[in-house]
């Protein structure tokens, strides 16, 4: 298989990856992401709520649990409230409600502290996948199956993808540091 194919497909990983992570990182607005895998026991299987309920948002910072088992309410609860969210559950019959308060200064710049970690450790892996292309690269021109050429030219292709996925990185932070700082 190619090797610049190859490193695609790393980097959509990567990518999907970064999106997924930051959606579990709460904003100023609420979504579904940020609670859904939250586990809680139930029938002595760790289950996440996504699997117990259904999870919707009320604009503009409210989350709802309609549970499906309405024995699981207080454990749900308890499993939210026990969460990295730091949010207060509301339990009304089979459904939870969290009213999600608006963001402190300190707040703010800790989770600006965690997604720009986060955004780091995957531009890491790129440069490591960056890295292996290469070395692919040069293995082949070393075997001969590459002219010097053809690598140089291999070579300019996985900067360019790498470029490229580099800039998305760097949208999707960009985008979550303003929703974090509405």
């Amino acid at each position: 298989m190619d090797i610049v194919k190859n490193l695609e497909i790393k980097l959509k990983s990567l990518l999907e990856f970064i999106k997924n992570e930051f959606q579990t990182i709460r904003g100023s607005r609420p979504s579904p992401r940020m609670i859904e895998d939250i586990k809680v026991e139930y029938f002595g299987q760790m289950t996440p709520i996504k699997a117990l309920g259904s999870i919707s948002i009320v604009p503009p910072r409210e989350i709802n649990v309609s549970l499906w088992d309405g024995s699981m309410v207080s454990a749900v609860a308890k499993a939210i409230e026990e969460s990295s969210l730091k949010v207060t559950a509301n339990v009304d019959g089979n459904t939870i409600r969290m009213n999600l308060p608006s963001l402190t200064e300190e707040r703010r710049k800790e989770l600006e502290k965690i997604i720009k970690k986060i955004t780091e450790e995957t531009k890491i892996r790129i440069r490591g996948s960056r890295d292996e292309a290469n070395r692919e690269i040069k293995r082949m021109e070393d075997e001969k199956k590459f002219s010097e050429d053809m690598a140089f030219k291999k070579k300019e292709d996985v900067q360019k993808v790498i470029d490229k996925y580099n800039g998305e990185i760097d949208k999707i932070l960009d985008n979550k540091l303003k929703e974090i700082l509405e």
